[in-house]
């Protein structure tokens, strides 16, 4: 199949690539136009992945993408850190629903004109869902109710491709992915910023660690368990349907914070600084799975502790 990935030189991206090639698929990657193709792929992989230019907020770049005529789209691309988004609003909802929107369109034209009959496989989070009281496990049937400017982009951008779908016929499935992280995350976000500031305060023999809130309970997934679940969508996902991507089980930052001092052997003090915190956040974000285990046989591989463990490698000391 040729797949189109959109965002491919992201995060997950240098871990789906290499899964969609060793199921055989033709891989097209999307870059910014004007960047130079991500240096981070095994070369086997870099020989078999044809890198195209996307602005997502340019329609003619979108159009120029789409007349590759894809079999499928998985589409990554987006404004995905929450900080960022909270930063420039305009900018989230420009690319993450405004950009979704263009790239839908033109799929559903390219179905019209008799071209392709495209599957889109759109990436989502589990940030749509907001705050359900009393916490328990998300299921996909719960109400969206988002509290953030990323978490509401992305509703956009949901929403954008199923209207496109009922407009054009367009076949759609949506992954609601809870957090993830491994080797190669920066560290913008949460697990990678933990071993960065406990390796400074090793090298530095401080004691007092700055964190954001440590209360919030999070579902978090290596990032290549959910490189696989992708793979296992575009091949078994069922039109129309949303799947959360999720392991089940909820941890505190605070427990994952006191772990990741244990596996670096420093002995910390977290201390909360209000500028690490932010103004609205989830106390607890965990998902249910069954459906997408159903339909598609999924389930995670790597352990946490696993995951962990990478992620400190993966760092500069």
């Amino acid at each position: 199949m040729k797949v189109l990935v959109t965002g491919a030189a992201g995060f997950v991206g240098r871990w789906l690539l290499p899964e969609l090639v060793a199921a055989n698929h033709e891989v097209l990657g999307t870059r910014l136009p004007g960047e130079a193709p991500p240096d981070f792929l095994p070369e086997a992989t870099r020989r078999m992945v044809r890198w195209l230019p996307l602005d997502l907020r340019e329609m003619d770049s979108v159009r120029s993408a789409v007349d590759e005529v894809p079999e499928a789209v998985i589409h990554l691309a987006a404004i995905a850190s929450g900080a960022e988004a909270r930063r420039d609003p305009g900018l989230a909802w420009d690319v993450n629903a405004g950009g979704t929107a263009r790239l839908v369109d033109a799929l559903g034209l390219l179905r019209q004109a008799g071209a392709g009959d495209p599957l889109l496989l759109l990436v989502s989070t589990a940030e749509v869902y907001g705050v359900t009281h009393p916490p328990r496990p998300r299921l996909e049937s719960d109400a969206l109710a988002p509290i953030s400017p990323y978490a509401s982009s992305k509703v956009g951008a949901e929403v954008a491709a199923m209207e496109a779908a009922r407009r054009t016929g367009l076949r759609v499935v949506i992954a609601r992915a809870f957090p993830h992280t491994g080797p190669g995350q920066t560290d913008r976000y949460v697990v990678p910023a933990f071993a960065h500031r406990l390796k400074a305060a090793r090298r530095l023999g401080a004691r007092v660690v700055r964190t954001g809130n440590l209360e919030p309970v999070r579902d978090f997934l290596d990032v290549r368990d959910v490189a696989a679940a992708y793979v296992a969508l575009l091949a078994r996902g069922r039109n129309g349907e949303a799947y959360n991507v999720a392991s089940g089980v909820g941890r505190s930052l605070q427990s994952i914070f006191l772990r990741l001092a244990e596996l670096l052997q420093v002995t910390a003090i977290p201390e909360v600084d209000p500028q690490l915190t932010r103004t609205a956040d989830l106390p607890h974000l965990v998902g249910d799975a069954a459906l997408l285990r159903s339909v598609t046989g999924w389930a995670p591989r790597i352990s946490f502790d696993q995951t962990l463990e990478d992620v400190v490698h993966a760092q500069a000391d």
